[in-house]
Formats: C-alpha cells, sequence, structure tokens
C-alpha cells in the first residue's frame, strides 16, 4: 500500500545497457523453444508478456541504441512464437511505435521497424485489424522507399515491408495497384541504367532496385489475370536487359522473375509465344555455364545452380519440386509462385519459419496446409528418436527411400 513509484527516464547509457542485458536471451530464437526440463508454461508465458511489455515501452526511449535493441527483441521474438492475443492488445501502440522509428530514427532503426512492422502482419494476418496497421503505415513506407535523400538501406527495407503488408493485409484492388506502381517506379529505374556508363551510382542503388523487384513479384502472384497479362507485356521484353548487370543478387532477381511471368503467361495463355525466345534461351544457358574467371567460385556455383532451373522453366515449363518439412508435416514447393511466397517469407521469418508454418494460420492459408496438426505431448514424444536410434535406422532408412515416391506421402506423419 506504498506510494505508486515515479519511473525515471533512462540515461542513454543506462538505457543501453538495461536493453542490452534483456535484449541478451531474446536475440536468438532459439532461446524461445522449451527443449529443456519441463516448465510451468503459464508462468513462462507471463514472463515473456512481461518481457516484451518493456520492450515495447523501451522503443519509445530517447536513446537510439536501445529503441533498435527494443524493435530487435520483439521482431526476434515475434518471428519465433504465435503471440496474437498479446499483439491484438497492443496492435495501436506497436504500429504508433514503428511509425516514430521509421520517421524519425536513422538508417539502422529505420530497418528494424521495418523488419518489426513485417511481422506484426505476419502475427495479425489477413483481417480489419492488420488493414488498420497498413493504413497506418502503408504512406510513411511509400515515402521512405520513393525518398532519395534517405539511406539505401532503410528504402531496400521499406521496399520489402511495404510489399510483404499489402500481401497480406491488402483487399482493395486499388490499393494493391498504387503499391506495385510504387515499386515499379523503383526497380524500372534499373533497365534505364543498364545504358548509363555510371558504375558507382548504379552499384549504389542495385541492392533496392531488387528488393523492389522481388516484392512486386511478390504481389503480381496475387494480382487479376487481366492485370497479370498487361504487367507481362510491360515487362517480360525489359526485364532481359537486367540479367547484364553486374550485381549477382540483381541477375538471379531478374532470372527468377522472368521464370515467375513464363509460368503465369501460360497459365493465362495456353498458346503463349514470346518472340525473343532463342535470344532469351541464349542468354540464360550462357548464365547456367557461366565460367567467367573473374567471379567467385562461390558466386558461379549459385548462379550456375538458379540459372539451370530459370532455363528449365522458360524452355522445358518444368520445375524442379522442393520438399519442406516442418514438425509432422512437409510441404512441396511445384511451382514458382510458391517459391518466390516461400522465400518471401522464410526471408521474414529466419529460423521461425518452420514454427509458423506449424501454427500460423494466416501462412497456412496460403500455402493451402488446412488447420493446425493438433498433436498431444505423447505423440510428440514418440515423435523424438534419440541419437543411437538414428544411427541404428539409417540402411532401412536409405533402402526405403530409394522405393519412395516424392509425392506420394504430402501430410503425412513422420
Amino acid at each position: 500500500g506504498g506510494q505508486p513509484r515515479n519511473v525515471q527516464p533512462f540515461s542513454d547509457e543506462d538505457a543501453s545497457i538495461e536493453t542490452m542485458s534483456h535484449c541478451s536471451g531474446f536475440s536468438d530464437p532459439a532461446s524461445f523453444t522449451e527443449d529443456g526440463p519441463e516448465v510451468d508454461e503459464e508462468a513462462t508465458q507471463e514472463d515473456l508478456e512481461y518481457k516484451l511489455k518493456g520492450f515495447i515501452d523501451l522503443t519509445l526511449d530517447k536513446s537510439a541504441k536501445t529503441r533498435q535493441a527494443a524493435l530487435e527483441s520483439l521482431k526476434s521474438a515475434f518471428s519465433s512464437k504465435i503471440l496474437y492475443e498479446f499483439i491484438m492488445e497492443r496492435r495501436m501502440t506497436l504500429t504508433d511505435s514503428i511509425e516514430r522509428c521509421i520517421k524519425k530514427g536513422k538508417s539502422d532503426e529505420q530497418c528494424a521497424a521495418a523488419g518489426l512492422a513485417c511481422l506484426l502482419c505476419v502475427q495479425m494476418g489477413s483481417g480489419i485489424e492488420s488493414e488498420e496497421i497498413f493504413k497506418t503505415l502503408g504512406p510513411v513506407l511509400k515515402k521512405i522507399v520513393c525518398d532519395g535523400t534517405a539511406s539505401i538501406q532503410a528504402r531496400q527495407a521499406c521496399a520489402t515491408c511495404l510489399g510483404i503488408c499489402c500481401f497480406i493485409v491488402t483487399d482493395d484492388i486499388t490499393e494493391l495497384y498504387s503499391t506495385m506502381e510504387c515499386l515499379e517506379n523503383i526497380f524500372t529505374k534499373a533497365y534505364q541504367r543498364d545504358r548509363d556508363t555510371n558504375g558507382v551510382s548504379s552499384t549504389h542503388n542495385t541492392v533496392l532496385h531488387v528488393s523492389a523487384l522481388l516484392a512486386w513479384t511478390l504481389l503480381l502472384t496475387i494480382c487479376p489475370m487481366n492485370e497479370v497479362k498487361k504487367k507481362i507485356e510491360m515487362h517480360l521484353h525489359k526485364l532481359p536487359s537486367l540479367l547484364s548487370c553486374d550485381d549477382l543478387n540483381m541477375r538471379i532477381a531478374a532470372g527468377e522473375t522472368l521464370a515467375l511471368l513464363f509460368e503465369l503467361a501460360r497459365e493465362t495463355d495456353a498458346d503463349f509465344f514470346y518472340e525473343d525466345m532463342d535470344l532469351l534461351t541464349e542468354k540464360l544457358r550462357a548464365l547456367a555455364t557461366d565460367g567467367n574467371k573473374h567471379r567467385a567460385k562461390v558466386d558461379k556455383r549459385k548462379q550456375r545452380s538458379v540459372f539451370r532451373d530459370v532455363l528449365r522453366a522458360v524452355e522445358e515449363r518444368d520445375f524442379p519440386t522442393e520438399m519442406v518439412k516442418f514438425g509432422p508435416e512437409r510441404m512441396y514447393i511445384d511451382c514458382w509462385v510458391k517459391k518466390q511466397t516461400y522465400e518471401t517469407f522464410k526471408e521474414v521469418l529466419g529460423s521461425g519459419m518452420q514454427y509458423h508454418l506449424q501454427s500460423n494460420d494466416f501462412l497456412r492459408n496460403v500455402f493451402e496446409l488446412g488447420p493446425p496438426v493438433m498433436l498431444d505431448a505423447a505423440t510428440l514424444k514418440t515423435m523424438k528418436i534419440s541419437r543411437f536410434e538414428r544411427v541404428g535406422h539409417k540402411p532401412y532408412d536409405k533402402a526405403r527411400s530409394k522405393c519412395r515416391d516424392k509425392r506420394a506421402d504430402v501430410g503425412e506423419f513422420f
């Protein structure tokens, strides 16, 4: 029954030290996993929420270092736990904090805030609440993306965030087209740059152009077919110029976007014909077999791998199916649209991607996985195989895998 305590704001130094010590446990998403001895889950959840409330408060701190550390800690938590109820109660506070950090912060803080905005929308999924968040943050993100005086890193992060948030929340077709136009205005500058001789500025802006192109491509996957046709007509003849870019990431982004455009074009029109097919396949084949001595071995290996797949997609309409395992489930990535979507969210969620695929209703809906698979503790325990058992089963597993049809076991448990 004592007097209420006046909480004094931290000084810059104290705040930074205090935040860093609190944040250290949240810097690694693995710190959220519960593989250790059994604990009181309710108490753990309360402790987590208490810390997260502290981080939300610290996003308003005077110290830029403190604000950034708090944003990074929240990002780590949001990527590795489903916190829907907690966030729902504080979504407007979080939105205000993110908006303030993007508007007033410097480059690193803006990047952290944009990353947190992505995760906020991933957590909330598509719905009225997310639309409210995007109505507030969308104009701020667009402003930074188009602001030539802002840092390239901040513009890049905001371009990615703009694409992902719009993908998640937008039911308004006008907003979708407006966002795509904003991103187009950025990456189409790379078309003209192909003829420029000023290598310094072109290299400087390439990371922004790559992010804008990939975000635009993601949004193209949810466009109505008549709009897809328009965009294909507009960009399919210009994109191959980016395959000659000095930057590896730009060449790869352009190649994968071309593969996706061809896939969509053939879906909309079975008789789709591309006039410059010979020239394009020649370019793609050169990149798929590139032996340029001036390029690093790792870059060459990565480029050849990607462009072999792109060439197959363009020339033979083929896609190398990939399997993703998460918990007791598995998902097949069997087209470029699905691959683009998966890679985008994997970039945002990092090591938390598998957890979100298992538990996040929005992501499960995107990938048509159905409701989350509910498993009791006993079932989970039986699924965990000891190290010694794993060694013992290797010969059997090898023999079995030779006979197994990779498409036959979708949705089955291990």
